[in-house]
């Protein structure tokens, strides 16, 4: 029964999405002499304004109910897989047989599987519901209908299923396969509104971006299921490996993760992909895409655990990774680019928390992570949705305005900032503290400088995280509105519900920790190798959750980030606390002009050996063959002027070509 839940975890969002594809898109509305769909500024549309009115016809609102269903449904039965879940449970079912190599399609479920899988679900159930109100006006809500709705649902759905994939996998070609998937509809639906001109381009790096890392993930793959000649990861896990080859395929698998997961240097398609509407923004920075090469991590911990080079790549990735997420989301004055900066630095910590040995730690901070950052995304949304812009320096005051989203946001920013005792607390303390026992001790699997590293950038990362979150804080909710032609309101119930419902357990998700069958679940899949004996770790289910004088620290930092950025709203209201950090504030909103320098180290050298390529191609080989045709043309057309010529001129060509013919005779003749 687990089997055959595990396998309809993803086919249900699925069948819903390969549904939705089948849909035509809604048609367009032409109002008024512009033909344009936009109506009144504020106006909704009335009771004749339904489906048919707005000529939306039947697709809009059975990609909706497909959608919604999908998510739903998966929600569900990840949920009934979490409550009759007692182990692991695996099935396996061999797909091919290539020499001595066996390709199989399996399930592997456990605690961990089941817990990812239930926030997967409900963050996507969260967005299905989200996108019917976003996508059905522009900013000022004045009823214009998306008419690509229905592929965009079907697009999530799709994407749901890719994920939940990754989670369920039980061998890495299916793993693959999901990976894979989730990569091509994150292009789609990054690209969803092609009215603007930076989607397609940020979806385009997207993709690009993320396939430079999966190359190394697809070789990784490759290398480990031709040693263990099986790609079922209970047989990988199982196998002993040779040195070099473990390596390889450790950092190789690294640079998929590193695509998927923003990590550095890899991290820059992250903030552009921001272009995508807001809902999509949620779906993949909480809960999905960029979760999954942490989750990866985990499933395929014993390998990682038993290659000190790969930890000290991780840990030296995960601690650069925390850091310029952090400082790169003080300076934004894009609300949503503040949200996808602070998205690089926290995916840091759970890395960080691999790198210094503890997978639970990891899991712990990705699911209270998926949350709040769903939460923030969102609530973020209906800020843009009802003011019709994100930029920050035009906001202010919203809180007598937008008293719902204000809350809401609170508690989304204080568990990002890991306010107690709302979730982010527990989870980023439980990373600090291992990385500290590590660090001070001497314990995990990686060199100890590793550990110091990891624990005194997350230190740093809890100070400028409280200090970009209060000052994102201040700047949209208090002080005066800065824009008065802007018309704040709180949402409407379809955007206002699924905000509230994040808002429990961003809040008390972290609690759940207390509960020793939670933590047990968490230790699943990072204690366990493929024959279920434990594996090295540097934690315990106890110690999931830390108290004691190690929480003191971080609380004093996180006073002092915030009080720091207080102090700078407090002096002027009406300026930017970023202004403090003078010409670092520049470079800091660049993102380091790690682009500026992708662009002339990667992107320019390839463009121009392309060009070099299409030149030698034009020109060489081209020209070789379109010459040899030029001149075999031209010889003939020579020879056919020759054979029409007069009839006095060719009797006298043969005379005189029988005359030579006749000396040439004579001469060799007589030389015989």
């Amino acid at each position: 029964m687990n089997g055959l839940l595990g396998a309809l975890l993803p086919a249900v969002p699925l069948v819903a999405g390969l549904a939705g594809l089948l849909l035509p898109p809604a048609s367009r509305v032409a109002t008024g002499a512009a033909g344009s769909a936009r109506g009144a500024a504020g106006s909704s549309p009335g009771p004749a304004g339904g489906a048919a009115a707005r000529g939306e016809g039947p697709a809009r609102p059975v990609a909706i109910g497909l959608g919604v269903a999908g998510a739903a449904g998966a929600l569900a039965v990840a949920l009934a897989l979490l409550v009759g879940l007692d182990g692991p449970t695996e099935t396996s079912t061999t797909w091919l047989e290539l020499g001595g190599l066996t390709i199989t399609l399996g399930v592997r479920l456990d605690g961990a599987a089941a817990l990812v899988a239930v926030a997967v679900a409900a963050v996507a159930l969260a967005v299905q519901v989200y996108s019917v109100g976003y996508l059905r006006s522009g900013p000022a809500d004045d009823g214009e209908v998306d008419h690509r709705y229905p592929p965009y649902a079907a697009q999530i759905s799709l994407f749901t299923a890719a994920m939940l994939t990754v989670v369920v996998a039980g061998d890495l070609v299916m793993l693959l396969v999901g990976w894979e998937v989730m990569g091509i509809c994150s292009y789609l639906l990054i690209a969803h509104d092609r009215r603007l001109p930076e989607a397609p381009a940020a979806a385009m790096k997207a993709f690009l971006v993320t396939r430079v890392g999966d190359v190394g993930f697809l070789l990784g793959i490759a290398l480990l299921g031709v040693s263990a000649g099986s790609f079922r990861i209970a047989d990988v896990l199982a196998h002993s490996h040779s040195t070099t080859t473990l390596t390889a395929a450790c950092l190789l698998l690294l640079a998929g993760v590193a695509g998927k997961s923003a990590q550095f240097p890899l991290h820059t398609w992250l903030p552009d992909a921001m272009a995508g509407p807001t809902p999509i923004s949620a779906l993949i920075h909480a809960a999905t895409m960029v979760a999954a090469g942490v989750y990866a991590l985990t499933r395929l911990w014993p390998l990682f655990a038993a290659s000190p080079t790969a930890l000290v790549v991780l840990g030296v990735m995960a601690s650069v990774t925390l850091l310029l997420g952090a400082f790169a989301a003080t300076a934004q004055d894009d609300l949503k680019r503040v949200l996808a900066w602070s998205t690089v630095s926290q995916l840091g910590y759970m890395t960080g928390a691999l790198a210094v040995g503890s997978p639970p730690a990891a899991l712990f901070h990705l699911l209270t992570h998926a949350a709040f950052k769903a939460l923030l995304f969102l609530a973020a949304g209906v800020v843009i949705h009802a003011l019709g812009t994100a930029s920050m320096s035009r906001m202010g005051g919203l809180r007598r305005s937008m008293p719902v989203t204000f809350w809401c946001t609170l508690v989304g920013l204080g568990a990002l900032a890991g306010v107690p005792p709302l979730a982010g607390f527990w989870s980023k303390d439980g990373v600090l503290a291992v990385a500290q026992t590590a660090a001070l001790d001497g314990t995990g699997p990686a060199p100890g400088w590793v550990a110091w590293l990891v624990w005194l950038a997350g230190l740093l990362g809890v100070v400028v995280t409280a200090w970009y979150a209060t000052r994102l804080l201040l700047r949209v909710f208090f002080g005066e509105l800065r824009d008065p032609l802007l018309h704040p309101h709180d949402p409407p119930a379809v955007l206002r519900w699924p905000v509230l419902l994040l808002t429990v357990p961003s809040a008390l998700l972290g609690l759940a920790a207390f509960w020793p069958a939670f933590a047990d679940r968490l230790f699943t899949p990072a204690t366990a190798d493929a024959a279920g004996t434990s594996a090295s770790a540097s934690a315990s289910a106890g110690e999931l959750v830390h108290l004691g004088p190690a929480l003191l620290l971080p609380t004093v930092l996180l006073l002092v980030g915030a009080g720091l950025a207080w102090a700078g709203w407090r002096g002027d209201p009406a300026a930017d606390p970023a202004r403090a950090l003078g010409p670092l504030g520049s470079l800091f909103a660049a993102g380091f002009r790690l682009d500026d320098l992708q662009q002339t180290l990667v992107v320019r050298p390839v463009r121009a050996l392309a060009r070099l390529a299409r030149t030698a191609d034009l020109v060489v080989v081209d020209g070789a063959v379109e010459g040899t045709g030029r001149g075999a043309r031209g010889l003939g057309g020579g020879l056919a002027q020759l054979h029409r010529a007069a009839l006095p001129r060719a009797a006298a060509g043969v005379l005189a070509g029988a005359l030579l013919l006749g000396l040439a005779a004579i001469v060799i003749g007589g030389l015989t």
